[in-house]
């Protein structure tokens, strides 16, 4: 039976500071979200595309996402509202948050902001695609200092721990710290030539934002690599020119990817998707050698999914707020 969330007429609220210091654990969350992907084809989950306004001069970005995970009962509202995404205006903002609803019962679990909850299931996403693409690999290239680039490698590592090289590119002290900091008892290089660093990386991950100074190129990659994109930071010739691509969903990556299309606004043709690798009915790559291209887009399944063992660890601790709504 479902725990009680809230009585009837009330309405959970989890806003981030009553998230923040719970005992989450880096590799169950890679697990949650692998089962995620994993039920999108066994059944009882679905993720339709994403719904997206994309203001023309690139004055805001908004999207809204549904989706149910079978394996936790879960369905999931998330809305995103981003003011100014090319930080062009010097005035950024974002909103999100999710409304979980436990589909066994009819009753609403929370209102919960995703600030990290977003980045902590993208990380572990890429994580699931660097490992799949790249099983052998000893070392790791993040370019970007943002919330994502700050949450990649320390999901990395709980994936990958006999990774032995770890490197960061970016523009701002502060992020370069936060991403040194960030993963305890490993050293992380900060490197200041892209170029050198991908040419001796196993997995690269595109972890900025669009303000992005420099972005890694095709021929800069060495053979048997993956680049992992999640924002910017990998330049849409390494889509076109990669050996083989995968990808979370291939309706998602052409419903967000519009800066990876060719000028005739076409895309190359999408080898297999993380859900089918998974569970082991298509391989992440045909040769060795192959440049592999991964592009994590975000899917609702795995908020679903992950906001639910996020909200039983936050119901477990006492916290969030129960407020009279209905």
């Amino acid at each position: 039976m479902a725990p009680p969330y809230a009585p009837p007429g009330q309405l959970w609220l989890l806003p981030q500071s009553q998230q923040e210091g719970l005992d989450l654990d880096r590799r169950k969350v890679i697990e949650v979200v692998e089962n995620a992907y994993r039920a999108l084809r066994e059944g009882g989950s679905d993720n339709p595309v994403k719904t997206i306004i994309d203001d023309p001069g690139h004055r805001s970005l908004s999207y809204s996402m549904v989706a149910r995970d079978g394996g936790s009962g879960t369905v999931c509202f998330k809305a995103v509202y981003e003011f100014d995404p090319r930080r062009s205006r010097d005035g950024y903002r974002f909103h999100s948050f999710v409304f979980l609803v436990d589909d066994t019962t009819g009753a609403p679990i929370a209102l919960m902001d995703v600030v990290k909850l977003g980045p902590l299931r993208s990380s572990a996403t890429t994580a699931l695609l660097a490992r799949a693409a790249c099983p052998d690999a000893r070392s790791a290239l993040v370019v970007g200092t943002g919330v994502q680039g700050q949450a990649a490698l320390p999901m990395l590592v709980a994936a990958m721990p006999e990774l032995e090289r770890l490197q960061v590119f970016g523009t701002f002290p502060e992020g370069l710290r936060a991403v040194r900091d960030g993963v305890e008892g490993r050293e992380v290089e900060i490197v200041t030539d892209l170029r050198a660093a991908t040419a001796d990386a196993d997995i690269v991950i595109g972890a900025s934002g669009l303000s992005a100074s420099e972005e890694v190129r095709r021929d800069w990659m060495k053979p048997g690599s993956v680049a992992v994109l999640l924002g910017y930071g990998v330049h849409a010739d390494v889509c076109h020119g990669a050996d083989y691509r995968i990808a979370t969903d291939t309706a998602q990556m052409h419903a967000t990817c519009d800066d990876l299309r060719n000028a005739d606004g076409s895309l190359p043709q999408v080898d297999a998707q993380l859900p089918d690798i998974l569970l082991g009915r298509s391989p992440a790559r045909r040769r060795p050698d192959d440049v592999v291209f991964a592009y994590n887009s975000g899917m609702a399944v795995t908020d679903a999914a992950l906001g639910r063992y996020v909200a039983d660890l936050a119901l477990a601790a006492g916290r969030g707020e129960r407020a009279d709504f209905w």
